[in-house]
């Protein structure tokens, strides 16, 4: 028999075929702004006051490919220090006669201790490079509260580092050369700091403002960082106060960014030369403006030139030259003397978080908190009291009372529908895993998402309509003009009104800055109302032109909601790849559950607003089956779909692990395998046969009977080795090990221990890292009845636990020098002290390469060797 729709299908198909235009119009829109397709980038030929793309990715290219290297321990970092240093003395030998330019080089040297990850330890570092330049006027004096702009030069192991952070390197130097080549003299000294160790935990900036002899000058500061190839340049973290971002937001030609950046960035697994800045040191106010987009190449060997989004650079450009203008122009610059002394004096400090996003980057709305107050409790206000204003002068107090108590149904409702709309796609995405071999079909092919849980989302919030079609209304009994239909309709809007009213109150309450969305949808819901309402005289409540007239007032604020979840989700996609292995069997369903999730709650945040009256047209259960057909047949599509490609590799790390006992001998190596997403090893060998076969992985292999590799084994790593579980050991040739290698990593005493009268025991040691060729960094993991040490100024960080193991300190070392690293441990107690030593060196020995060379393009590889020791004193 034939399938027929009724003329209510049929209208309610037309709609839901509109309307996935439209969104999908504006997620055209939005992927335009989001990749920098807006942006004409500026040649070579560019006049010299302008910034140019091309002269600046010049510099990207010598850092990444002509030099060979940035990291630690490696000859490249020095040669990039001395091309930074060269162009700079050019700088230098054609600035006018106006401009005062100083350069230096100054070697860093410290200890301290630092929370990273959740974790604790401390860090010392030896003999690292930063590069810094100050230019200024030549009647500016050495008090002049300056702007400091900083990046860093250093790259992360494996990686060429275009993007991390060669980009921004170049876009300082490409702003200096502004600087001087157009003849503007900057009213404030500006300093530029290139620093050579972030990728080591801030260490470069970290000796900067410690010891550098204009530290104290600094009023403001722009740290770049990039975790990705280009795309939006975030300015995800502001402060300390409120200045800085209303500088950015008055002065920035492309602005992007949003004060939810600043609430979700403790949850990302990293950090940035910000920390030390603007929190942990220097207390000054500033920014932190990262490129977001094309996370797939971040700390990954295809962080080549040709990934660099092309415009990323040049709005990086327009942006900073602009806002570095209106530093040096603010009255509110200070240097450290002034702010402390106002500190003191007890003068009110602007130590207010404020709201801002951009509006796909044409301009960007900002409000401080105290705006924010009226502006996040006038929504909450109007949902109170608008029963009574509706209801009160006709019908009385006790009709507006019920009015209010079916607002707050309608409330209900639409958070059952919003959680719907969130649980539905997780259900599908759990169900779809039980049925396939592979999880995250959607890493390299991000449309696939939309595809599979956008429909069974709307589904979902459209489901409560069509089951719980009966609306117990409180105020039917008072009003008899009224149809009941248009009762139910307006309890239904206004209750979804109240919850984003109330969404966006209580995450201003909670000190969070990111209530800016919901706010902005509560703001558009009244107007759409109030011309619906209209449009229902003229048309009537079953005409689609009074849905058009609903839905054509909220366009803008639609606009601004896809491009705002369009860049979340694209973001959390991309680090998927990254965010570590979590034990099976619910670490394979996590980041499926995660994207289907926000999805869902990206489906309300876009749709939501408009539900209440569509649903009249949707909530049909023609319109509800397609939906879900079409999300099963996005599913099974899905599922043929490889997780990963070349533009979006699979994450490996590969570690050839020796364990030595003294300076001369090893007892055991082996090669151990982690991956950092939730497809586990297993995955890797069945889709990787020449992998499997070097490792002698044959078909009777099992996860289960086959050798772990513990987190210990990568505890050169720390704390990064809490991102992999279910590390997998095999075994490795002992042959070229000694003819790579004459000295191992070892530690020894230096003199007798001495004893206090109180019983404490102080041993000196001494640390070599023997005849390694290319050290990265080193960690001592130390156990025992520790009080003291000559670390972080004689202070022991917080002990790390692990439930069955006594407390422990780690310390991590970096830095290269002939010397060997000396130092003391003091005890209060009885007992040995334990130091487990562990050491990364980049050096790879010929079979490692060859092991890395069986794994498909597909895969990136993050390949190093770990040299592992124990002492006990």
């Amino acid at each position: 028999m034939m399938f027929r729709l009724s003329s209510g299908d049929i209208a309610g198909f037309k709609l839901l075929f509109s309307l996935a235009i439209m969104y999908g119009m504006m997620s055209m829109v939005a992927y335009y702004v989001m990749h920098m397709k807006f942006i004409t980038p500026l040649g070579l030929d560019a006049p010299l006051d302008r910034f140019s793309e091309a002269r600046a990715i010049e510099h990207v290219r010598v850092l990444a490919h002509e030099i060979d290297g940035r990291q630690e321990g490696r000859q490249g970092l020095h040669d990039a220090a001395k091309y930074i240093r060269t162009h700079l003395e050019m700088l230098k030998d054609r600035a006018g006669p106006n401009v005062r330019i100083e350069i230096e080089e100054n070697i860093v040297n410290g200890s301290f201790n630092m929370m990273f990850l959740g974790h604790s330890l401390s860090l010392g570092y030896r003999n690292h490079t930063n590069i810094a330049m100050r230019i200024s006027s030549v009647e500016s004096t050495c008090t002049d509260p300056s702007i400091l702009l900083n990046a860093h030069f250093d790259s992360p192991p494996g990686s060429p580092g275009a993007s991390d952070c060669g980009s921004c390197v170049a876009s300082i130097m490409e702003l200096a050369r502004i600087t001087v080549d157009s003849g503007w003299v900057p009213p404030k000294p500006l300093i530029f700091l290139f620093n050579g160790a972030e990728e080591l935990f801030m260490l470069g900036s970290h000796g900067f403002i410690t010891s550098h002899k204009w530290r104290d000058t600094i009023g403001a500061f722009i740290n770049l960082e990039a975790s990705g190839s280009g795309g939006l340049d975030f300015v995800c973290q502001s402060g300390p106060g409120s200045w800085p971002s209303q500088v950015y937001a008055q002065s920035a030609v492309h602005p992007m960014g949003n004060s939810a950046a600043q609430d979700i960035f403790a949850l990302v697994p990293g950090d940035t030369d910000y920390r030390m800045f603007a929190t942990d040191y220097g207390s000054i106010p500033g920014l932190d403006i990262i490129f977001v987009n094309g996370g797939y190449y971040y700390h990954t060997s295809t962080d080549s030139v040709e990934r660099l989004l092309p415009g990323s650079l040049q709005a990086r450009g327009d942006n900073l030259f602009n806002v570095v203008k209106a530093f040096t122009n603010s009255s509110k610059l200070e240097n450290s003397h002034d702010r402390k002394l106002k500190a003191v004096s007890g003068v009110e400090l602007d130590d207010e978080q404020p709201m801002f996003f951009d509006y796909l980057s044409w301009f960007l709305v900002y409000y401080s908190r105290r705006q924010g107050m009226v502006f996040h409790s006038l929504p909450v206000v109007i949902f109170l009291l608008l029963p009574f204003f509706l209801r009160f002068s006709k019908w009385g107090l006790l009709c507006s009372i019920a009015a209010l108590c079916d607002f707050v149904k309608g409330t209900l409702f639409h958070i059952i529908g919003v959680l719907f709309a969130v649980v539905f796609p997780a259900i599908f995405s759990i169900l779809r895993l039980l049925f396939t071999g592979q999880s995250m079909n959607w890493f390299a092919h991000p449309y696939l998402a939309y595809m599979m849980f956008v429909p069974c989302s709307l589904a979902g919030m459209l489901i409560p309509r069509l089951l719980w079609n009966f609306f117990p209304l409180s105020q039917a009994g008072y009003i008899y003009k009224s149809s009941k239909e248009e009762l139910v309709e307006e309890a239904r809007y206004w209750g979804a009104f109240g919850l984003y009213a109330f969404i966006s109150m209580a995450y201003f309450t909670a000190g969070l800055s990111g209530g800016f969305l919901t706010l902005s949808l509560a703001a558009f819901m009244v107007p759409s109302w109030i011309i619906f309402r209209l449009s229902v005289k003229y048309y009537g409540r079953e005409s689609l032109r009074s849905a058009a007239l609903l839905v054509v007032p909220s366009i803008p604020c639609f606009l601004h909601s896809v491009y705002f979840t369009g860049f979340l989700v694209q973001f959390l996609i991309e680090k998927m790849g990254m965010m570590g292995s979590l034990p099976l069997p619910h670490g394979y369903f996590i980041p499926d559950v995660i994207i289907s999730a926000i999805i869902g709650a990206s489906v309300g945040v876009c749709v939501g607003p408009i539900l209440p009256v569509i649903s009249n047209w949707l909530a049909r259960s023609s319109i509800v089956q397609f939906l879900l057909h079409t999300s099963v047949i996005a599913l099974a599509l899905a599922s043929q779909f490889f997780p990963y490609s070349t533009d979006a590799p699979k994450r490996v790390v590969l570690q050839h692990t020796v364990v030595t006992t003294d300076a001369r001998n090893f007892i055991d190596t082996s090669y151990d395998l982690s991956v950092l997403d939730s497809n586990a090893l297993p995955f890797l060998f069945k889709h990787a046969p020449e992998v499997a076969k070097e490792l002698r992985v044959d078909s009777k292999f099992s996860f289960e009977t086959a050798n772990q590799s513990h987190r210990e084994t990568f505890m050169a790593i720390y704390p990064l080795s809490f991102l992999f579980s279910r590390s997998l050991k095999f075994s490795a040739s002992r042959d070229e090990i000694s003819s790579h290698y004459k000295y191992f990593p070892y530690i020894s005493t230096t003199k007798q221990d001495t004893t206090s009268v109180d019983g404490s025991r102080k041993v000196h040691l001494e640390f070599s890292l023997g005849s390694l060729k290319e050290v990265w960094v080193s960690v001592l993991n130390i156990t025992g009845p520790i009080s003291g040490w000559s670390f972080a100024n004689n202070t022991l960080p917080a002990p790390e636990i692990v439930k069955g193991t006594p407390p422990s300190y780690i310390c991590r070392l970096s830095g290269v020098a002939k010397e060997n690293w000396s130092f003391w441990l003091e005890t209060n107690g009885p007992g040995d002290i334990r130091i487990e030593v562990g050491v990364v060196e980049q050096h790879l020995m010929e079979s490692m390469k060859k092991l890395k060379s069986r794994f498909p393009e597909w895969v990136d590889v993050i390949a190093f060797s770990s040299f592992l020791s124990t002492y006990i004193f």
